[in-house]
């Protein structure tokens, strides 16, 4: 099945992106000669990838039976500096919440998302390292 998005140009540097019925607008930031009216597209990336992982350990959480509990991802890339400039790292931590949480659950939620679901983590390892930290309560958990 085909993935489609219709990106019409508005002005300047602004375009208004269309994703099944929803509207995304992006521009450049006013040092580059836009007017800041969106996020830039590169950094629409690494919320893709944070949002598509997010969905996969909530999802895996809840049929895992793990309940309250507080949830955030942060993510960093380093970028290139020649053109085309890219990411070529990019950090991901999962940040979890709460009392009482399984160790052993949520580290398995997030290694199945970002090993095994999340296509967008999968396109972006052919192009960058991904480097996946799980934090409980501000420590770093790992198997």
């Amino acid at each position: 099945m085909a993935t489609t998005v219709c990106t019409n140009w508005v002005k300047e540097t602004l375009f208004d992106a269309e994703l099944s019925g929803h509207h995304l607008f992006m521009d450049m930031d006013t040092k580059a000669g836009g007017e800041d009216k969106g996020p830039r597209p590169k950094p629409l990336i690494l919320a893709a990838l944070s949002g598509c992982s997010g969905m996969d350990v909530v999802s895996i959480l809840k049929k895992m039976r793990v309940a309250d509990y507080q949830f955030k991802i942060d993510v960093a890339a380093e970028s290139t500096t020649e053109h085309p400039i890219i990411y070529h790292t990019i950090n991901v931590d999962f940040h979890f919440e709460g009392s009482g949480l399984p160790k052993d659950k949520i580290f398995r939620a997030v290694e199945l998302s970002t090993t095994k679901y999340c296509g967008v983590m999968a396109m972006l390892r052919k192009a960058a390292q991904i480097n996946v930290k799980v934090y409980i309560n501000g420590l770093e958990v790992t198997p």
